[in-house]
């Protein structure tokens, strides 16, 4: 492994281990205080991810999700790879966030929410929280490819903040009926920690179906300014 994809790995391992250690430490930081307000736990997943593009994006391109990294491979902004070398650094990231928050967090605290994995809410079955998932992804990832990736305006100066931001927006809508995790590796992380898989393949098949769509639209739609595929 080359020093640059060595670099590149480990800024995504820390951006999926902040997402994973700060999200499903607020679930069970909000679990505590007793305070079931949505807007909390939206809130430090908007700025988890916020501040660890700004940090880390020049670095790696900020995907610090699966599915986003699936959406620049299948539009070739990334060579597969060094797509799979992000992979296992954005699950191990998210694998060894999870077992922290596990060790570190008092034990009723994690177990009242599962240790953050993501859930289907009271009355939605698999195939709405699959289809939910897709189209929340489908917004983060749009946002990411026009924040981020187009170079045509001076957008990517905050790019930060609205990807930030649009994670935030979903998980105030989505997050009492799928979790609104976006992100495999989110998922992956406490489902593999805490064994708990109930329906699992949602959190994988729907945010992967939401940035292929998105990206695809971006990447031929809107054409942005055709950039060289990564190293």
């Amino acid at each position: 492994m080359s020093e640059e994809t060595l670099r590149r790995a480990v800024a995504e391992m820390i951006g999926a281990f902040t997402l994973t250690f700060i999200g499903a430490g607020a679930a069970a930081a909000s679990g505590v205080a007793h305070d079931s307000a949505l807007i909390g736990v939206a809130v430090a997943n908007g700025l988890a991810i916020g501040v660890m593009v700004c940090a880390l994006g020049p670095i790696s391109g900020g995907h610090f999700n699966p599915a986003v990294t699936f959406g620049f491979l299948v539009t070739r902004r990334i060579k597969p790879a060094l797509a799979g070398v992000y992979w296992v650094a954005q699950l191990g990231g998210a694998a060894l966030a999870a077992l922290l928050v596990k060790d570190l967090l008092p034990r009723a605290a994690t177990e009242a929410v599962s240790l953050g994995v993501p859930a289907l809410g009271h009355g939605v079955n698999a195939s709405s929280g699959f289809l939910l998932e897709a189209v929340l992804t489908f917004f983060l990832v749009l946002v990411v490819f026009g924040a981020a990736v187009d170079q045509r305006g001076p957008f990517n100066a905050v790019a930060g903040l609205a990807i930030g931001l649009t994670i935030s927006i979903d998980v105030l809508f989505g997050g009492p009926f799928t979790g609104a995790a976006m992100n495999p590796s989110r998922a992956f992380g406490p489902q593999l920690v805490g064994d708990h898989w109930s329906n699992g393949w949602v959190w994988y098949a729907g945010p992967v179906l939401g940035a292929t769509v998105a990206a695809l639209l971006y990447h031929y739609l809107f054409k942005p300014e055709p950039e060289p595929a990564a190293a």
